[in-house]
């Protein structure tokens, strides 16, 4: 069944804080096998200018995909998460995430599509810091695989 589009423009309410710490930002550089030193060396990020080590650009995901899911567990929406691959990610960001930042992610639908009997949902996550300052726009697409024989 194809989702609503009248869900389009939805948003949900912004997630309590994350606060991003510098042993995180390491094991996340060291996961995606990144050996940039803004990103484990505080004196390295701050002779380029940072207040203290940096995250790398993917970082984010993991707490937008985390607050994107008030959407997919939204009963009224209908998403069958079962059936859900990622089809796509992008970021925008006003300047990058830091150690110490605490981060809140307010989530909209963006666009509810069906292609081939395939539902496709895009999410705007916008990254705003304790201040409520923007740090970083991340959109989620995520595709809802048709049923068998449908």
């Amino acid at each position: 069944m194809a989702l609503d589009q009248s869900f389009v423009g939805r948003t949900y309410p912004p997630t309590a804080a994350y606060e991003v710490g510098r042993e995180k930002i390491r094991e996340f550089a060291e996961a995606i096998g990144d050996a940039n030193p803004a990103f484990t060396d505080t004196e390295a990020a701050k002779a380029l200018g940072h207040s203290d080590v940096i995250a790398p650009p993917t970082f984010v995901f993991a707490i937008t995909f985390k607050a994107a899911g008030a959407v997919i567990e939204d009963p009224q929406l209908g998403l069958d998460y079962s059936r859900v691959v990622h089809g796509d990610q992008k970021f925008a960001y006003t300047r990058p995430v830091r150690a110490g930042d605490r981060l809140s992610v307010t989530s909209t639908i963006e666009a509810i599509k069906s292609l081939a009997g395939n539902d496709i949902l895009d999410i705007r996550g916008e990254v705003h810091d304790a201040s409520g300052e923007h740090v970083v726009t991340a959109w989620t697409k995520l595709v809802s695989r048709a049923p068998e024989g449908a």
